[in-house]
This record gives C-alpha cells, structure tokens and sequence, in this order.
C-alpha cells in the first residue's frame, strides 16, 4: 500500500447577521479585517462581499482537521459576534435576496461578473472543496476517470440547499442546479488522460472560450495550483462532522484508487450516462434517490450504494472506517437538507407564518454550525 495521502479541505460560509438572520448586503467593514487576524493565511475572501472561506493547511489526519476546522470556526464565531455577525454554513439560505448582493471589489471578481452576469450574481452559494495530494507522475485525469462515477452518492451525503428565495425548491442540492448555468462546472468531461486534458484545454483557450489562466470549475477537477485532486461536487455542511466524514471517504477513494488500480468501470461513455443520471438523482432527491449501480447497472438505494462503495474500495484504515460509519449515519438519520426541510414543517404546523419559519431554519443551521454543535456531534 503506497504512504497515505495529504488533504485539505475548503470551508465557504455566508456572513449572517444575528438580530434579523439576514444575510447583509454591505457586512460591516471591520469583518475581513477580524477575519484575517483571525485565521491569516487560512482565510480568504469569495465572490460576494457577503461570502468567506476557511482554507485548512495540509492535512494527514481527520483529527488534524477536526481540530482545525474546530477552533477556526470558534474563533471566527467570537470575533464575528463582537460584529453581530454569525457564519452560515449551509449551501444556501432560505430567504438571501440574490438581486441585491455585490461582488468582492477584486479585479479577479469584477471580471467574472462581468463575463457571466446573472448566472454570477446568482451564485450566492456555499461550497465544500476537498483536496487530496497525489504523487508526482500520476496522471490525474485518469485517476479522475477512476472514481468520478461515485460523485454523486458524496452529494447526496452533503446536501444542505433545500430552500432559495423564500420557496421549497423541491431539491435537495439546488446549489448544484444553480452550477449548472455555469461553464466547465458539471462533471468533468471524459478525457482519457492528462495530454487530453491539456489539448482540450489548449483548444478553449485558443479559441476564447478560456482564459490563458483559466480554470475548469468541474465537480472533480485536477488543480493547477496544487498536485492534487479537488472534489467540488459537494455542498457545504453546517455539521463538522458531515464535512469531515466527507473528506475521509473522498480521500480514501483516491489512496484506494491509486494503490489498486481500479479499473473506470463499464464502457466510458455508458459511464457517463450512468453518473450523470446519478448526478440528476442526488441533486433533486438527495439520499432518498434510487441510483444506478455503477457496475451492475441496477436500482440500488443510497444505503446499498454506499456498501457497494465500501465492498470495491475496502476499510484499510481508522479514519476511512470512521467515515463509513459517519456515511452510514446519515444515510439513516438525514443530511443538512432534511433537517432544514424537518424545521420548515414543523414550524409551520406550529403556526409560524412563512418569515418566522425561515427564520427557524437560519437559526438551526447557525447552532448546528456553531463549535457546541460541532463538539457534541463528534
């Protein structure tokens, strides 16, 4: 078995403020600067004014990041509250006025809203990004073709963006629809090794379609910063335990993948097929989806999926077994989405009108995010 891989893990959280549970439209100019204090070189600002994101160091252990992402969060809380400020850790929130947000003042961002335009300004979403180091020579495109098939069954387990704009989307994922309006964002395309990879990418660029230092924002992609592979499929989870469990399942795929060789599955583009629909699946019904078995081609529930994930890339570590067990839990008890969508109903029936209810939720997913939460759940 080759030496275990390295990680990082990539938090986006929306500014939230703690008397109304709105997200504000200009956050009080001391935030970054008590962020960056805070947190350093960890913290990094996100396209919206109203958007951060915690950037771990390199990782080898799901304690090392628990600890992390533990005192970060709590450190970020504290200074935050002297603001009236909290961090909400969901995908999206229930009620943010899209219309109204502003960019980050950077040029890098002035330029993308400039290029996508309300596709841009409606992103005002939050994201899970799990890094994983892979050796050098290895050819990451392939590697990618290896394990993209299980993508989706990772965003059914994340899930936490059931509500936009006041309404019930009626997905489970709507983060990702909203991806969808964007280029290079879906699932990577089925290039079969990395001088694909580059004559594809040589091929946008030359043509227009890609800045000479762009970047494809797919749901698995090779960074061009850093020798790894980046999982982006997944929405942010207010729970610390979700996103680590998250990260140790993505990273034991990629060391199993590595180690053993997997073979891409079934013919190529009938994997595609395959993952796609699975992608449709997990976005718009989460962990109560009917996939498609990889491999076997059959109806297979998100529990019996993810034995099929733990049947071909076995146990062979205590973080990896951890992060089934998480996985298992819930699969069983419910992501980030069912529990906002539990606190909805239940308000309602309480006779909280459409507001108030909302507002349940905002302040549910600001305690399930909060370092209490995150301790209790560990």
């Amino acid at each position: 078995m080759s030496p275990p891989c390295t990680f990082g893990i990539e938090e986006e959280y929306l500014l939230v403020d703690l008397s109304s549970g709105r997200v504000p439209v200009t956050p009080p100019l001391t935030v970054t600067r008590r962020c960056r204090e805070v947190l350093g070189k960890h913290f990094t600002e996100e396209m919206f004014r109203s958007q951060v994101e915690v950037v771990s160091p390199v990782l080898a252990s799901t304690g090392e990041a628990r600890e992390f992402f533990t005192l970060s969060r709590h450190s970020l809380q504290q200074a935050l509250a002297a603001e009236g400020i909290g961090l909400y850790g969901a995908a999206s929130h229930p009620n943010a006025p899209w219309l109204k947000h502003k960019p980050r003042a950077s040029a890098h961002y002035r330029q993308v809203f400039d290029d996508y335009r309300h596709v841009a300004r409606r992103s005002l979403v939050n994201g899970l990004h799990v890094h994983v180091g892979v050796p050098g020579g290895c050819d990451r495109m392939q590697l990618i073709n290896r394990v993209v098939g299980w993508l989706p069954l990772f965003l059914a387990l994340s899930a936490s963006s059931p509500l936009w704009q006041g309404q019930e989307t009626g997905y489970m994922s709507y983060r990702r629809v909203i991806c969808g309006e964007w280029p290079h964002m879906g699932l990577p395309e089925p290039l079969a090794d990395w001088a694909a990879y580059e004559r594809y990418r040589a091929l946008l660029q030359r043509t227009g379609s890609m800045a000479d230092d762009g970047d494809f924002w797919w749901a698995i992609r090779p960074s061009r910063r850093f020798p790894t592979v980046e999982l982006r499929i997944c929405d942010a989870c207010p729970n610390i335990e979700d996103a680590l469990c998250i990260a140790a399942l993505f990273r034991h795929l990629v060391e199993h993948a590595l180690a053993y060789r997997h073979p891409c599955g079934p013919l190529v583009r009938e994997l595609r097929w395959v993952t796609q629909e699975n992608y449709w699946r997990a976005l718009r019904h989460g962990r109560h989806a009917e996939f498609i078995g990889i491999d076997a081609q059959q109806p297979v529930t998100a529990e019996g999926w993810l034995a099929q994930l733990e049947s071909q890339f076995p146990v062979d570590t205590v973080d990896a077994e951890r992060g089934f067990m998480h996985a298992r839990q819930i699969l069983r008890d419910g992501n980030s989405a069912d529990r906002q969508l539990a606190c909805l109903r239940q308000a309602r029936d309480n006779g909280l009108n459409p507001a108030q209810a909302q507002r349940q939720v905002i302040d549910l997913v600001l305690q399930q995010g909060s370092c209490t939460a995150a301790s209790s759940a560990a």
